[in-house]
Formats: structure tokens, C-alpha cells, sequence
């Protein structure tokens, strides 16, 4: 109940927020019906500001005045300013209306002109069903036990354990639980939300989902308001949506001819489970609608970006109506007045404080946005506006850096030709087809036929893509795919725009657009079935979440605690919330920690014949409990118990007697 109390307040909030930013009147001429800008901009701007608020609360009552559930006062107090300001903002709007002098029948006429089409309502609900169904789908608690699909699960385990750990814990200053006893270097706000929603009442699925799902949907309003503003059709916003959700590709063609020349097509069609892909990784799903189930903070993080787009799509429109040609044109939009002059610096701010507010939500969807930006910048009048957006966004960012992180929360270095193997200009050029098809090399060839305002923000959604292939800012390149993403997300615009333009021609253009619809989703289709087919019944991870070790832990590991565990990726010790010396390696060393140096610490103290040794190493990595579990291995080596057993007090043991929790400070 509190949850969606939550939820409600924070989209009104958003609302009273963003009202000058997205004005209704304004979508309106646009042709695009409001509610696809508005609702979205409230719920990310509404959700962004009020989380934030009840986290610094929070983390305020916890350390300031030892608080031992700090959730409760800061929800209260966030939660009850919120309803008292909406109350506020209703009586004086209600209050203006008593005095207006326009008609109750202009005010009627108004509010129904602001009504989406039927159509439009019902392809949004439609999709609103559909990413529910998905979402719950691949994530879900049935009978006591939380499901998670074979295709999502990894991400899932450091992502579930950082909601425990709000929800269950007392997790300020926030630790990374995969890697406790040390900064947090990735980006958790999403979590947070998610755990305190679970705080508030809902179960951890419907806390996790529902975020999940209105975050994703939201982002794809904006993206079919993008689209129908660019072409003027809302069949493009419908494929827009549908070239993101089926990705483009190589793979399919592939796949099928060689299975075809071998007679096994059907059958292995039938039976595989597995993504396919011939490029590095593409296995994974890194180019599929996988990425939008198993991180989930990047549709939120895209949703603002979206709106950041709309709104700064005015000032590309005002520096593409200058009257000069090519060099002349360029010329006029650096060096004249109203190239710098500021169009609306409050605007400017709020989106700068925006996209800086969202650093530690998704840091990937900040830098991605702010290099579209940087290319709208290039061609837009008011520069000045997008040097304080850029400006406002990095100080908040390392604000928040320097808050939550010793050290660099990055480190940067050029890295030239991402995951192509051939990193030659036309190996990467043969690269991008395989992943994408015609997406980004065929925007290349249309940017000499689309006119300037469409040519203009075409290029600037490349950049993205641009920066993957050039620099690398974590130790692990692959990462780097998400910027591609966000390219391809935006650039679906264009191509719906252009199926859309052939279906209006002949009967030649409609054959054309077919083949081509057909070519920008069949490769996605096929993952598409996969994912099905990979997070069914059979192809599911359980865990527990009545079990009597997630609750032992939970009730009895405070903040400072730090326990040493197997090298867990997502289990009923994950689902506690307590903070683990080590859990999954490559969780932490994508983030940027050390993970070489604790698992060589582990090693020693699971393995060692000395008592010194062990009380030494345990004191000295502030280990407070060590968990064994019967025939463990820890990098690939056999574990003793029996000196941990002689040294430390047993404080609990599993039902079944498989696991044993020693104490190291009882």
C-alpha cells in the first residue's frame, strides 16, 4: 500500500516539477499528444528528485543519529512534505481556477483536446501489458521461491543483494555488497528505489517490476514522441518501438543458411536455447531486448535522457531555420550572437541537475546523453544553455563521486575498435553490420538525403556508438556495448520514419518497406524466442526466500559486519542484504575493485595450517563471521574447516547441517 503510495506521490511531484519544462501547449503544436511527454517526464524527474531525498534522509538518521531503520523516519518525513506541498500547489490551483474567467465549457474543450488519440491508448496499454508480462516473467516469487531466467540472473545477483541490503539492512554509507568494506564505485539508486519499495510493503518482485516496467515504458513514450515529432506519423512511433524490442542483425542469416546446408535447420531452431552470434560476446545478449530485463536502470536512465532530447530539440530547430547554406550556415552557428545566446537558462539548469541527479542510476545513460547533446549543441543556437547543462551535470556527478567513492569512479583510456576483432576502419565497418545490420551504416548513407534538422540530430544520436569504439572508462571493454545501445535505441527512430515514408509510396516502396521492416527485426525476433525459451520453467535459478539462513543473517549481521563466503553469485546469503568480503569476482572487478588481492586473503584463510595466520588475516581484513559450506572450493582450491572450527565459535548451523557460520569476534 505505502509503495504505491510512493509511486503516486513521486510522478505528481514530477508533474509540479517539470510543468514549464514539458508545457502541454508547446507538445501540442508539435503534433504529438502531451500525455506520451508529460507522464514520462513526471515519473523520472518525480521518482529522481524524491528518492534522492528520502536516501539523504535516511543515510543522515543513520549516521547523524545512529538510527537503527533509518527508512521509516526519512520515508515519513519525505513522503509527508511531498502530500503536504501537492496539497499546497492543488488549493492554489484551485483557487486560480475559482477566479479564471474562462468558461467551464473552454476549460472542458481544452482538457479533451489533451486526450490522446484511441489508437495511441491503445497501442500504449498494449505495450504496458506486454513489458509486465515480460518483466514478470524472467523475475518473479511463486510458493516462497524468487525465479530468476538463465538470461538475466547474473545481473539480477549484485543488483538483488544491493536492494537487501537497503530494504532488510542498513546500508549508509552505501557499500557494494558483492565487495563489502569498501566505496561503492556502481551506480545503486535504482536499487534503492527497489528495496525501498520493499521497505514500504510491496514483495521484492512487485518493488523490482514495477519500477522496471513503468521505467521501460516510459522510455519507450518518449522515444514514440520523439519519433512521431521527427516524421510526423505515429505508425512510426509503433516502430520505433518495435525495431528497439527486435534488434537488427547478421546472425539469423547466418545461422539459418549453415544449419540449412547441414538439413538440421527446423530441428535446431526448435531445440537451441542459446543466443546466436558469431561476434565476440554476442552470445551474451549484448545487442538483444535482454539488455532492457537484466539492467533495468538503463530504461530510467534512458527515459531522461529521451526528455532532455525533446526539450533541447527546440534550440536544434532554431539554429537548422537559419537562412544560410553549408559553409555559410556553419559559420553563422559559432560565430554570430544568437549562436551563444541563452534561450531559457532555467531549462538549462533543471536538465543539468537532471542528468547529474541520475550519475548514480545510470552513469552510462548520463555520458551517452550528454554526447547526443554535444552534438545537438553543434548545431543549435543557444550554446550557451548546453554549456550549463554539460557544466551543472559533471559538478553533480563528481559531487556525488566524491561523496561515495575513494578514488576514481572511472579509468579512462583510449581503447580503439571496441570488441571487433579486425580493428581496422573496415573491420569495425563490417563489425557494425553484423551486430546491427543496416542501423548505423545505413544512417551514414541517409545523412546525405535527410534534410538539416533530421541529418543534424541523426549524427549527434551516432556519437554514443563513436565513443564505444574509442575509449574504454572499466576495466571490462564489454561494458562499453551500452553505449552502442543507446546510439541504436534513438536511431529506430529514423528507420521507422523511413519504412514509414516507402509504405507511403507505390507498390515498389511498400515491397520495400516489408523487406525492410522485415531485415530490422528478424534477428530479433529469434532472440526474442530465445529469451522465452532460456527463462522458462527449466531454465531458472530459485531462491529460497523464507529460508532460516537469509533471515539469520539479516536479523543478526549488522552494518560494520563482513563475512567471508564461497565466491556466491545469487543465493539465499546474497538475499540477506549482509555485506560479503567477496562474493562473484567479476561483479566487483567490473566495477573497479580489487578482486585479485581478497581472493588471494580468502585463499589463505580457508586453506591455512596456522592459527596465527588466521587470526592475523581475519582481524586485519575486518572479517567478522566466516561461512563454510560442506566440499567448498575457492579458486579452484580444496577448503579446510577444521582450524576455523578450533579457532572461532560455531554461532550457526543450516538445518540440514551444510552450512556453518564461525564467529570471529564472539
Amino acid at each position: 500500500m505505502f509503495g504505491w503510495i510512493y509511486l503516486i506521490l513521486a510522478v505528481f511531484l514530477g508533474r509540479e516539477i517539470t510543468r514549464k519544462l514539458v508545457p502541454e501547449n508547446k507538445i501540442r503544436e508539435t503534433k504529438v499528444s502531451p500525455l506520451w511527454v508529460t507522464f514520462p517526464a513526471a515519473f523520472g524527474v518525480g521518482i529522481l528528485f524524491m528518492t534522492w531525498a528520502v536516501y539523504i534522509v535516511a543515510w543522515f538518521l543513520s549516521e547523524g543519529a545512529k538510527v537503527e531503520e533509518p527508512l521509516w523516519g526519512a520515508n515519513v518525513l519525505v513522503m509527508g512534505i511531498t502530500a503536504i506541498f501537492l496539497g499546497f500547489k492543488l488549493w492554489k490551483k484551485h483557487r486560480k481556477k475559482a477566479s479564471d474567467l474562462k468558461s467551464t465549457s473552454e476549460r472542458t474543450l481544452q482538457k479533451w483536446d489533451s486526450l490522446p488519440k484511441w489508437k495511441e491508448m491503445i497501442f500504449y496499454l498494449l505495450l504496458l501489458f506486454f513489458i509486465s508480462w515480460i518483466m514478470f516473467y524472467v523475475f518473479h516469487i511463486y510458493n516462497g521461491y524468487l525465479y530468476s531466467g538463465f538470461t538475466v540472473f547474473g545481473d539480477y545477483a549484485p543488483h538483488t543483494a544491493m536492494m537487501r541490503s537497503f530494504s532488510l539492512g542498513n546500508n549508509y554509507p552505501t557499500q557494494y555488497p558483492h565487495f563489502g568494506g569498501a566505496d561503492v564505485k556502481y551506480h545503486f539508486m535504482f536499487q534503492f528505489l527497489s528495496g525501498n519499495l520493499e521497505y514500504l510493503g510491496m514483495n521484492l518482485d512487485i518493488a523490482y517490476n514495477s519500477v522496471s516496467i513503468l521505467s521501460l515504458w516510459c522510455f519507450f513514450m518518449i522515444l514514440g514522441a520523439l519519433a512521431k515529432r521527427l516524421s510526423g506519423s505515429f505508425a512510426a512511433s509503433i516502430l520505433s518501438v518495435l525495431f528497439l524490442v527486435f534488434r537488427s542483425g547478421t546472425a539469423f542469416f547466418r545461422f539459418t543458411y549453415e544449419h540449412w546446408l547441414q538439413g538440421d535447420l527446423w530441428q535446431t531452431l526448435n531445440e537451441n536455447t542459446s543466443f546466436i552470434g558469431y561476434t565476440t560476446n554476442e552470445n551474451w545478449g549484448l545487442w538483444n531486448f535482454n539488455v532492457y530485463l537484466n539492467q533495468r536502470h538503463l530504461a530510467f536512465g534512458l527515459l531522461l535522457v529521451g526528455m532532455a532530447l525533446w526539450v533541447f530539440e527546440d534550440w536544434v530547430e532554431a539554429g537548422c531555420k537559419r537562412e544560410e547554406k553549408r559553409g555559410r550556415w556553419f559559420y553563422g552557428l559559432f560565430f554570430t550572437r544568437e549562436a551563444w545566446k541563452s534561450r531559457c537558462l532555467e531549462d538549462a539548469l533543471l536538465i543539468g541537475m537532471i542528468l547529474g541527479l541520475c550519475s548514480f542510476w545510470n552513469g552510462a545513460a548520463v555520458i551517452g546523453g550528454l554526447l547526443i547533446l554535444m552534438g545537438f549543441a553543434v548545431f543549435s543556437e543557444g550554446k550557451l544553455d548546453y554549456l550549463l547543462t554539460a557544466v551543472v551535470t559533471v559538478v553533480f556527478s563528481m559531487l556525488q563521486s566524491k561523496i561515495f567513492v575513494r578514488g576514481s569512479v572511472v579509468s579512462p583510456a583510449v581503447y580503439f575498435g571496441f570488441l571487433a576483432e579486425d580493428k581496422t576502419l573496415s573491420g569495425i565497418l563490417e563489425y557494425l553490420f553484423e551486430i546491427s545490420g543496416f542501423v548505423f551504416l545505413g544512417i551514414v548513407v541517409a545523412l546525405f538525403i535527410l534534410k538539416r534538422k533530421a541529418a543534424s540530430i541523426a549524427v549527434s544520436m551516432l556519437f554514443p556508438m563513436i565513443f564505444a569504439f574509442l575509449f574504454s572508462l572499466t576495466p571490462d571493454i564489454n561494458v562499453n556495448h551500452k553505449y552502442v545501445m543507446i546510439s541504436y535505441g534513438f536511431l529506430t527512430i529514423f528507420w521507422a520514419w523511413a519504412v514509414v515514408w516507402l509504405f507511403r509510396k507505390k507498390i515498389w516502396g511498400k515491397v520495400l518497406a516489408v523487406l525492410l521492416a522485415v531485415f530490422l527485426t528478424v534477428n530479433g525476433v529469434y532472440d526474442f524466442v530465445v529469451i522465452l525459451k532460456d527463462n522458462d520453467g527449466g531454465h531458472r535459478v530459485a531462491v529460497n526466500m523464507d529460508s532460516s539462513l537469509t533471515k539469520w543473517l539479516a536479523e543478526n549481521l549488522k552494518k560494520d559486519d563482513l563475512i567471508l563466503t564461497p565466491e556466491y553469485s545469487m543465493n539465499e546469503v546474497t538475499m540477506s542484504g549482509v555485506m560479503m568480503y567477496l562474493g562473484w569476482p567479476y561483479y566487483a572487478w567490473s566495477a573497479g575493485y580489487d578482486t585479485n588481492y581478497r581472493a588471494a586473503q580468502a585463499v589463505k584463510i580457508y586453506t591455512t595450517d596456522s592459527k596465527e595466520e588466521l587470526k592475523a588475516l581475519t582481524a586485519q581484513e575486518h572479517i567478522t563471521y566466516i561461512l563454510y559450506e560442506d566440499g567448498m572450493e575457492i579458486e579452484g582450491q580444496q577448503c579446510e574447516e577444521s582450524l576455523i572450527r578450533e579457532v572461532y565459535p560455531e554461532v550457526y548451523r543450516s538445518e540440514d547441517g551444510r552450512i556453518r557460520i564461525y564467529g570471529t569476534e564472539q
